[in-house]
């Protein structure tokens, strides 16, 4: 696209945020559309089968007032911790603009969760209600020690014993509901860090988190709102991927939501989604697109309603992005940023800004530099960490009782992400990885996207992920955890071949001197690769 204007330095020049005085979550993405298009549709819920379920803005007001009414009698309040342990549904977008509107704080929690990681978060939060479903209290009863702060859970399958069924909840609450007045700042969702590393942290959103989101979401999507769009996402509502990514900025725009059936993303399924609902828009994570890849027919092109792809969460790699190119028909939009600070940097074909192998340059509405150790700017070429400028509408609060990791956080008035990456001539900015996923090789420091992507296009890989294992010579050598794809078995061949095929295409220094084979990858409840987890293995 030529700069005139319309191109990127237009967008970033002509850029001004906006927020007003008061500002509230609930009434953003919801009773402001109900007010002007009740039988506008919000959200369309993909139903075992194929068949579909429509719910408008005008059904999400309702029932997030009557929620809100009810929650407010049980005493839930402003500040309030309201946890939400349930896969993608109108109901989890319910309960969401419910606690925005009553003043409360939610808490998404991820279906994926065991016992452990949930008493965690729910003991950390002091969370005062949780709405699940039968699955979710499944794993509440296993939960040891009890939870003391937990005074209410609302069951989406009915009532059973202390547990309240949310159907009944919403039959009894009726009366007029005002939600509060809130401002940007105000606490209003609580997100838990992946925990990579350590217990995660709950990072405290304010309301102006939605708004923020909104340039990286026009960014990715820049004729997003077009009469008849669709967006969709497999990624769990509850990671700020699939909340802050698509759902809450989506429908602010007023713009309807896929909740897709949960279950184990599948490339066969998601296509079918793609293809029979017609979607035009999608945030497809980096390990989506890659387990597409591995399924996907030579020389295939995919025949979708699909205009633009977000993809976010990990680099997705010079070889993924050139095959999603080629079975899409148009390049993925690349964006990055964190559960602190997200959408920050991106890709945007359409505004003249894609590079295979670079995660794009600002976002407009944020400013974003590459710091040496010293806080300096990196010259072009040179390592540094990502930093971003504050204050900015989409960084968080701080860390829920960690007041020493929030000021940690931030350095010379900027916020430090503990990403390394490098920013080119032309002002592009190319991930390496995490501080502390940086491999170290005889003098070499290798981030290990560009070494799983290489993996990644080997015909016997399905998955793979790169760490660095300690080596008495080389400091530490690269380290290759590879899932194969049907038909392929483990082998001393099969290694060698990789080990060259990696080698040949990349460098001496970059290849994998070691190889293990494993049946599955351990993941965040975000998609990405646990990496501590690998190293830590034998």
């Amino acid at each position: 696209m030529a700069d005139d204007g319309t191109g990127y330095a237009g967008l970033m020049r002509d850029f001004r945020w906006n927020l007003p005085a008061r500002y509230n979550i609930g009434i953003d993405v919801c009773d402001k559309w109900a007010a002007r298009e009740p039988d506008r549709l919000a959200v369309l819920r993909r139903l075992p089968g194929g068949g579909t379920e429509r719910f408008t803005f005008g059904a999400l007001r309702e029932a997030s007032d009557r929620l809100a009414l009810a929650l407010r009698r049980l005493g839930v309040g402003k500040g309030d911790r309201v946890a939400v342990l349930l896969p993608q549904s109108p109901t989890v977008v319910t309960a969401h603009v419910a606690a925005a509107k009553l003043g409360a704080v939610s808490l998404p929690l991820a279906v994926m969760f065991g016992p452990d990681a949930l008493a965690f978060r729910l003991r950390d939060s002091g969370a005062k209600a949780l709405l699940l479903d039968e699955g979710g209290l499944a794993k509440l009863d296993a939960i040891e020690g009890g939870l003391p702060d937990l005074e209410t859970v609302i069951s989406v399958d009915g009532q059973r014993g202390a547990v309240l069924g949310l159907d009944r909840l919403l039959v009894q609450a009726w009366g007029d509901f005002a939600p509060v007045a809130s401002g940007p700042d105000d606490p209003a969702l609580m997100i838990y860090t992946s925990g990579t590393t350590g217990q995660p942290k709950g990072a405290v959103h304010g309301h102006r988190v939605v708004p923020g989101h909104v340039p990286g979401l026009r960014f990715a999507h820049p004729d997003l709102g077009l009469a008849g769009d669709l967006i969709w996402t497999p990624a769990d509502w509850a990671w700020a991927g699939g909340l802050l990514n698509v759902l809450l900025p989506s429908l602010s725009l007023g713009v309807p939501v896929v909740a897709g059936l949960h279950a184990k993303f599948a490339a066969d399924d998601a296509l079918a989604l793609l293809s029979d609902l017609g979607v035009r828009n999608a945030f497809l994570p980096p390990t989506a697109l890659r387990m597409l890849q591995a399924a996907h027919r030579p020389g295939e092109v995919y025949r979708t309603a699909l205009r633009s792809i977000m993809s976010a969460g990990e680099t997705l790699g010079p070889g993924t992005f050139a095959w999603a190119e080629q079975a899409f028909g148009f390049p993925v939009n690349e964006l990055y940023g964190q559960t602190e600070c997200n959408l920050v940097l991106g890709s945007c074909f359409q505004a003249g800004v894609s590079r295979p192998g670079a995660i794009g340059k600002a976002v407009p509405g944020h400013r974003v530099g590459i710091a040496d150790d010293e806080g300096g700017e990196c010259p072009p070429g040179e390592i540094g960490e990502i930093i971003v400028e504050a204050p900015d509408p989409v960084m968080f609060l701080g860390y829920w009782n960690n007041r020493q990791a929030s000021e940690a956080k931030y350095r010379g008035g900027w916020l430090l992400t503990g990403d390394k990456a490098w920013r080119d001539e032309d002002g592009y900015i190319h991930f390496v990885g995490r501080v502390d996923d940086i491999i170290t090789s005889a003098g070499y420091r290798i981030g290990p996207g560009e070494i799983e992507d290489c993996l990644m296009r080997h015909p016997a890989v399905a998955a793979a992920a790169a760490v660095g294992a300690a080596d008495s010579l080389r400091t530490e050598i690269v380290k290759a955890f590879v899932v194969l794809k049907p038909g392929f078995a483990a082998s001393e061949d099969l290694t060698a071949d990789i080990q060259a095929f990696v080698r040949a295409r990349l460098s001496a220094h970059e290849y994998p001197r070691a190889v293990a084979y494993v049946d599955a990858l351990p993941l965040t409840a975000s998609g990405k690769i646990i990496r501590q987890a690998l190293r830590e293995r034998d």
